[in-house]
C-alpha cells in the first residue's frame, strides 16, 4: 500500500460548475496533490451540502463521536487531507436541485456519468475513478455504477441507503410500513430547493391522498407534522410524501431488479450495529449485498457506536480497496471473506462467506407462559390439554394521554453457555387488537448478567428489577401492511407487499398471524445472560415540541387511540422468535429448524 504523505502540499478550487447534458451546472469541489503527475480520483456526490464536507470545516471541527452535542450527520463526503496525503484527486460535487446546484433535485438520469466524464478530461486525473462517502453519498454511488461510466471502476457505499425504489425508498426506509420522522428531524440541514408559497391545489390524485391524510387523527395529534401537511408539499417534501402516500409505489420492486443487473463493478458495502435505528442504512447494504452478487463484493457490519463526524473512520479498509482497484497494488483486501461483522458482547470481529453466514443454526424461542422465551415449543390441545391459555395482553393509551410505552416482555432463563447470534431475526406474533390498526414494535436486548435463584421465598420470586440491559435491534410491522409477498418472502426476512392495494384494516377481535421483520444484529450473549423480547405499539419523541434528543432515534407516528393488544402462545398459535445462532465450539444446540 502507498504510504501516506501527509507533507503533500494540498491545492484547493472551490466552487466549478459543471454543465451536464441538458445545461444544467452542477458545483463541485476539487482537492488534489500538488503535482502535475494524473492521479486516481474519488469521486463524492450527494443532497447535502459540499460547503461542509471540505478541510475547511474539518480544521475546526475535530471528528466528534455520537454523544458529542457537536456531532452533525451530513458531514460524510471523507477526509480531504487523508485522501491527498494517499495520492488521490477528491472531488466534492453538489447534487442537482441541492444548495449552490442548478435544476431540480432528482430530475435526471445521467448526471454521475456526466460527472465522470469531466473528471476524466481534466489533466490531474489518470483515468481511474471511485467513489467515497456515507449515508447520503452512498446512496449516489449506486445510482452511479447503474450509469456505468468505464472510468467507475469500484464504489465503497458504507451506510448504504435504500435498495429498494431510490436512495430514500419506502421499504428500507420505513420498515413494515410504520412511518417515522427522521425527514422531519433532519429537515434542519435540507439543502434541497424548495419553493415556499400560497399553497395551491395538487394534482388530482395526490389532492385526494392529502385530504385523507388532513384527515388522519393519528397525524393531527402531531403538530409538527401537521404544519407540513397545510403546505401541500412545500416544504419538507420527503417528509410530507411519505405521509401523504405511505406505501410503496407499484413496481418498485421490478425498477429495484434493473438496477441491480446494471451494477456490474466491485463493490463494498455495509453498516453498523447502530444503524437499526436508521433501518435503511443497514437494510440496504444486506438488500444490495443480497441482490447483486457480483464476483467481487464485500460487507462490512461494524460495532454499535455511530460513526464519527466529519467522517474519517474506515480510511484504512477504503484506502486498500481503492489501492487496489485504482492504482493497481496487491493490498491482499480480496484474499479476506467477503463478509466480516462485530460481535457485542464478545468484543470481536468475525467473518462469514456469505449473509446470512451458511454455518447458521435457525432456531426457534417460543413465547412461554409467564411472560418466558423457551425452545420448548407450546403442546396442541388434546384430551389431557384441552384449554388454550388465555392471552397475554396490554393496553397503550395515545402519546396526547401518556409518556409510558406499555409493552409484554419475555425473557429466557440464565443461558448455561454463550450464545452467538448473528444475522436476521424475524418474530411470528399471533395476536388480536380491539381496534382498525396498530403499530407493532419489537424490541431485542441482552439482559443479564443474572445471578438470581427464583423460588418460592419471598425476595426470590421475580427477575432483579435492576439486571443490566442493553438494546441491540428493532423491528416495526403497521398491522393494516401485514400482508406477505410469497415470491420473495423467507423464514428469517419477512417481505411485506407495502403497496396501497395490500393496505388491510385488522378486524377488531379477530386473532391474526403478523411476521414481523427484526433488523440484523451480530451479538454473543453471555453465560448467566437472557434473550429478551418486548412487544409495544409506540414510542415517543424524547424531548418536547415533537423533538427527538438524538438525531437518528426518530421516533414513528402511533396511534391517536387508545388500543388494547392480545398476544397468543399456545398450541395452535405459536408465537416465537427465529434467531440466527451462530456455533460456538462445543455447542450442542436444540431447537433448530
Amino acid at each position: 500500500m502507498t504510504s501516506p504523505n501527509p507533507a503533500t502540499k494540498m491545492l484547493s478550487e472551490r466552487d466549478l460548475r459543471v454543465a451536464m447534458r441538458d445545461g444544467v451546472r452542477l458545483a463541485v469541489d476539487v482537492y488534489r496533490p500538488d503535482t502535475s503527475r494524473p492521479l486516481p480520483v474519488l469521486y463524492a456526490c450527494s443532497l447535502h451540502n459540499k460547503d461542509m464536507q471540505g478541510p475547511d470545516l474539518a480544521d475546526v471541527l475535530p471528528p466528534q463521536p455520537a454523544y458529542s452535542s457537536l456531532w452533525f450527520g451530513p458531514i460524510e463526503a471523507g477526509d480531504s487531507r487523508r485522501l491527498v496525503a494517499n495520492g488521490y484527486v477528491h472531488v466534492i460535487a453538489q447534487a442537482r436541485g441541492t444548495a449552490k446546484s442548478e435544476g431540480e433535485y432528482l430530475r435526471e438520469q445521467w448526471d454521475h456519468y456526466d460527472m465522470i466524464e469531466w473528471i476524466t478530461r481534466q489533466p490531474w486525473c489518470d483515468g481511474n475513478v471511485g467513489m467515497i462517502g456515507i449515508s447520503a453519498y452512498a446512496g449516489e454511488q449506486w445510482r452511479a455504477a447503474a450509469q456505468g461510466h468505464p472510468a467507475l471502476k469500484a464504489i465503497f457505499p458504507y451506510d448504504a441507503c435504500s435498495a429498494f425504489g431510490g436512495m430514500f425508498g419506502f421499504r428500507d426506509f420505513h420498515p413494515g410500513g410504520v412511518l417515522h420522522t427522521m425527514p422531519y428531524i433532519l429537515d434542519s440541514f435540507s439543502t434541497v430547493h424548495e419553493s415556499r408559497d400560497v399553497p395551491t391545489t395538487l394534482p388530482p390524485e395526490q389532492e385526494e391522498h392529502w385530504r385523507a391524510a388532513m384527515a388522519n387523527p393519528d397525524y393531527r395529534m402531531y403538530a409538527n407534522l401537521y404544519n407540513i401537511l397545510t403546505q401541500r408539499g412545500q416544504r419538507s417534501g420527503l417528509m410530507f410524501h411519505n405521509l401523504v402516500e405511505p406505501w410503496e409505489p407499484d413496481g418498485v420492486l421490478e425498477s429495484a431488479q434493473e438496477l441491480f443487473d446494471q451494477i456490474r463493478i466491485p463493490y463494498y458495502t455495509g453498516s453498523g450495529a447502530y444503524a437499526y435505528s436508521y433501518k435503511l442504512h443497514w437494510l440496504g447494504a444486506q438488500h444490495y449485498f443480497g441482490n447483486v452478487r457480483n464476483e467481487h463484493r464485500k460487507l462490512l457490519f461494524t460495532g454499535p457506536a455511530h460513526v464519527e463526524r466529519p467522517f474519517h473512520e474506515y480510511h484504512d479498509e477504503i484506502l486498500r480497496w481503492y489501492d487496489h482497484w485504482l492504482k493497481g497494488i496487491d493490498t491482499g483486501i480480496l484474499d479476506e471473506p467477503p463478509v466480516r461483522y462485530w460481535v457485542t458482547g464478545a468484543n470481536t470481529w468475525r467473518t462469514a462467506s456469505d449473509w446470512p453466514a451458511p454455518e447458521t443454526v435457525w432456531t426457534r424461542y417460543y413465547l412461554s407462559s409467564w411472560q418466558r422465551l423457551t425452545t420448548e415449543p407450546p403442546a396442541l390441545p388434546d384430551a389431557t390439554n384441552a384449554a388454550s391459555p388465555s392471552p397475554d395482553a396490554f393496553v397503550q393509551m395515545p402519546p396526547t394521554q401518556t409518556r409510558e410505552v406499555a409493552r409484554l416482555r419475555y425473557l429466557s432463563e440464565p443461558l448455561p453457555n454463550d450464545v452467538l447470534v448473528a444475522g436476521p431475526i424475524s418474530l411470528t406474533l399471533y395476536a388480536s387488537i380491539d381496534d382498525t390498526d396498530t403499530n407493532w414494535i419489537v424490541v431485542l436486548s441482552d439482559v443479564g448478567p443474572d445471578v438470581s435463584v427464583r423460588t418460592a421465598r419471598e425476595g426470590e420470586r421475580d427477575i432483579p428489577a435492576d439486571l443490566p440491559e442493553r438494546e441491540l435491534t428493532r423491528g416495526w410491522l403497521k398491522a393494516s401492511y401485514r400482508a406477505i409477498d410469497p415470491a420473495r418472502d423467507t423464514p428469517w426476512e419477512p417481505f411485506h407487499r407495502l403497496t396501497r392495494d395490500a393496505v388491510e384494516p385488522v378486524v377488531p377481535g379477530e386473532i391474526v398471524e403478523y411476521r414481523i421483520q427484526i433488523l440484523a444484529t451480530a451479538n454473543q450473549f453471555k453465560a448467566g445472560h437472557r434473550i429478551c423480547l418486548d412487544i409495544t405499539s409506540a414510542d415517543m419523541p424524547t424531548g418536547t415540541g415533537g423533538m427527538s434528543h438524538v438525531e437518528y432515534q426518530a421516533y414513528h407516528v402511533c396511534r391517536s387511540t387508545t388500543v388494547c393488544h392480545r398476544v397468543y402462545r399456545d398450541g395452535e398459535h405459536p408465537s416465537h422468535l427465529l434467531l440466527p445462532i451462530i456455533p460456538l465450539p462445543g455447542d450442542q444446540r436444540a431447537g433448530r429448524e
